[in-house]
This record gives structure tokens, sequence and C-alpha cells, in this order.
């Protein structure tokens, strides 16, 4: 569901992404007797972030990267982001709402800051 605040639908994303997570359940059954549990999830995000921070510092030069450096970030951020939509899924997050929910608390948050008094140095 869309909200004007937030301008964004999660929905068909989520849904794609637990039908792939679903496919992967399948294989760690096969192959392993039982599907990950939500704490091997994380481990399996965590490495991918992990491997997103130093496409990252390629990206500014920091790491020497010998691949197709766009291309993977690409694949790496897409990759972040059907995690973030699996976890929502497995925990019954409303995306969409706590995505539009944080970012309007973000957005006064931010916007009372910048009208209150500087901040002394």
């Amino acid at each position: 569901m869309t909200t004007p605040e937030s301008n964004t639908d999660f929905s068909s994303a989520m849904d794609r992404a637990m039908r792939i997570r679903e496919i992967y359940h399948a294989l760690e059954t096969k192959n392993h007797g039982s599907a990950w549990t939500i704490q091997e999830d994380m481990i399996g995000f965590t490495y991918d972030v992990g491997e997103l921070g130093r496409l990252l510092m390629a990206d500014e030069g920091r790491w020497v990267y010998p691949g197709d450096l766009k291309q993977d970030l690409e694949h790496k951020l897409a990759e972040c982001l059907w995690w973030l939509l699996v976890f929502s899924g497995r925990l019954g997050i409303d995306l969409d709402s706590a995505f539009a929910s944080k970012m309007a608390e973000r957005e006064s948050e931010l916007s009372a800051s910048l009208a209150g008094p500087a901040a002394e140095a």
C-alpha cells in the first residue's frame, strides 16, 4: 500500500523476495536437512554488507577491485535490499508503513534541528 507521505510500495518486491527465499529454504532443506533460521539469515546478510563495504571502498579508490565495479555494486545493493525485504517478511513487518513512519519522523527531527539554534563549536 502506498501512502502519500512515503511514495513507496514494497509489496510486490517483498512478495518476490519471499518467493526467492522459499526456494533457498528448499535448497537448504535438501542440502542440510532444514532451512536457515532468521539468525542464520542475519549472518548471510552481514556477509553481504561486508562485501558492499569493500565495493564502496573500491568506488572511492580505497580498495583495489578487479571486477566490474558498477555492475557488482548494483547487484550487491539489490542483494542487501533483498535481505531487508526477507527480514521484514519473516518478522511480519509492514515495510511500507514502517518506512513512511520512520522517514516522516526523521524529516521532522532534521527540519527542527535546522530551524533551531545553531550548535556551539
